[in-house]
């Protein structure tokens, strides 16, 4: 070995552990012949400590190499998205919200001034700019009469539900101060709380509305052994806060997956709200033991409209197959069995963990996938009897207007009621370290988030939120919701082309709809 590369291996490896050791050296003679203070020996002590601890281990090269000068490595890559948000993040720069999208949750659910100064920032001439067609007649609204009935004719006891409600987020996922906050704010706002599928807990029964979502693990209603039981169903779905009943068949961020409740989060209090035993690892399989195919999943929807007395049942989905979704059409068709809703969830929906090739690349988008299940149900004739919710990265008047142009009856939040509850985008659900007390069962953490005055910004959010779509679809000339249509949104398709909605989803020479009743005069 050169003398040169002999130089540069003893800097690489040893230079710094030298350094360290000599000025540990040269603390202790002044401690002892200068009777300078111990408590300066400390950080050369612990600098010593940790250049030996880098020196010897072998899982991480850089620390090997570059003892206690390589850990800044991994310190900056830890606070690499602090800084990236508060210092080098663009107005719109941020994923998956922006610095403008968080700010207007924030502004509204703390009741400030929710304008904006001086121009406009997104770039209109952009492919993919959407825009909407205002009018010259604008009109008026009451935004208090934007609400939408769920429940057909099969079903005896419909729900008046807002068209802008909190979606599906489970205890567990959440703290309990989050699900109490979200909750008591759904009661003051006059809205509907989604449970999510870990079962209905005491933080879920402050007076809100519930949408009781179950998944494929049975939380809150199953045997021994994971399976559907009726006797538990029944006790849940019965209780006076339960309006609707959710049947989860796949997650926007997720499809196709299944979940895993570790052994140690398995708490008594978990367990008791899930109907598990404590302290055991709990596997969600992917899919539901309680039915296989299209048909019996409509008579298992009939089950539980039986069993719940007639509350409104509907299912959620993230379609992908599309033949799937018509199959289950045409059994609604065969058993003469409907239900009340469907939740089109759109890939680009949220969760607190999930693998990055489902987040990322599996699913459709909420767009597509609402426009494909609007005209599904119009060609077989069943749009009249099914409401269509719309879930998945919806926060803002344009989100709700938009979506219920492509034949959304009602929206869901999830991300944007978390905002109003204070969270600031950190990107740490999966870690149980949420810096605010959102997504953590951290009592250090949790006990930040006071109920009180996160409830009142989860009803102004709500409540301005909906003044905000007040305005913006009165500028387009609509007084309700439903009078939306898709001419009236645009999206820059080329440099030079705007297309409306109509154009690019609804319009197709070589198919007509099977129906020509008022639903479809729009269309057509």
């Amino acid at each position: 070995m050169s003398q040169k590369n002999l130089l540069g291996k003893l800097y690489a490896r040893h230079i710094i552990w030298l350094v360290t050791l000599s000025f540990f050296i040269g603390t202790l003679f002044l401690v002892a012949y200068y009777k300078v203070h111990p408590v300066f020996l400390s950080a050369p002590f612990v600098m010593l400590i940790l250049v030996t601890i880098d020196s010897l281990q072998s899982k991480h090269s850089v620390r090997r190499n570059y003892p206690l000068v390589g850990r800044l490595r991994y310190l900056f890559e830890s606070v690499r998205p602090e800084f990236r948000q508060y210092f080098f993040e663009g107005e719109l720069d941020g994923k998956p919200f922006n610095r403008r999208q968080r700010s207007i949750v924030y502004q509204r659910a703390k009741n400030q001034k929710q304008t904006i100064s001086f121009g406009m920032q997104d770039e209109p001439n952009r492919i993919g700019y959407e825009w909407a067609a205002h009018s010259i007649y604008p009109k008026k609204n009451d935004f208090s009469q934007f609400r939408v009935t769920i429940g057909n004719s099969q079903c005896s006891k419909p729900y008046s539900a807002s068209i802008f409600n909190i979606s599906a987020m489970s205890y567990g996922a959440l703290s309990k101060t989050a699900i109490s906050s979200l909750n008591e704010g759904a009661k003051m706002g006059n809205f509907a709380h989604n449970t999510g599928e870990g079962g209905i807990s005491d933080y879920h029964l402050k007076g809100g509305d519930l949408i009781w979502q179950i998944g494929t693990g049975y939380f809150g209603c199953r045997d021994g052994r994971g399976h559907f039981n009726d006797a538990l169903f029944v006790e849940k779905a019965n209780l006076k806060e339960v309006k609707m009943i959710e049947l989860k068949l796949s997650q926007g961020a997720k499809p196709g997956h299944g979940g895993l409740l570790p052994a140690e989060k398995n708490t008594p209090e978990i367990a008791k709200i899930r109907a598990l035993e404590p302290y055991t690892t709990v596997h969600s399989p992917s899919a539901h033991t309680a039915f296989s195919n299209a048909t019996e999943l409509l008579y298992f929807i009939h089950k539980l409209r039986t069993l719940s007395n007639g509350k409104p049942v509907g299912f959620k989905i993230c379609i992908g197959k599309k033949e799937e979704f018509t199959e289950i059409l045409e059994a609604m068709i065969s058993t003469n069995i409907l239900p009340d809703f469907i939740t089109i969830d759109g890939a680009e929906g949220g969760t607190g963990a999930a693998p990055l090739e489902f987040i990322d690349y599996m699913g459709m988008a909420l767009s597509d996938a609402l426009v494909f299940a609007h005209k599904s149900l119009l060609d077989y004739g069943l749009r009249s009897e099914i409401k269509l919710l719309a879930s998945g990265k919806i926060i803002s008047a344009f989100d709700i207007a938009k979506n219920m142009s492509l034949g959304a009856d009602a929206c869901y939040s999830a991300r944007g009621m978390m905002f109003a509850l204070g969270c600031i985008q950190a990107l740490q659900c999966d870690s149980g370290k949420c810096p605010v007390g959102i997504a953590t069962q951290d009592k250090s953490l949790y006990k930040g988030l006071d109920i009180s005055d996160k409830r009142v910004r989860v009803a102004n959010f709500h409540k301005n939120t909906l003044k905000a779509v007040a305005e913006f679809i009165g500028a387009c000339g609509f007084e309700l919701p439903d009078e939306i249509t898709p001419e009236t949104f645009y999206r820059r398709v080329h440099h030079n082309t705007n297309l409306n909605f109509k154009e690019i989803y609804f319009t197709n020479p070589e198919t007509k709809s099977k129906t020509l009743d008022k639903e479809t005069i729009f269309l057509n």
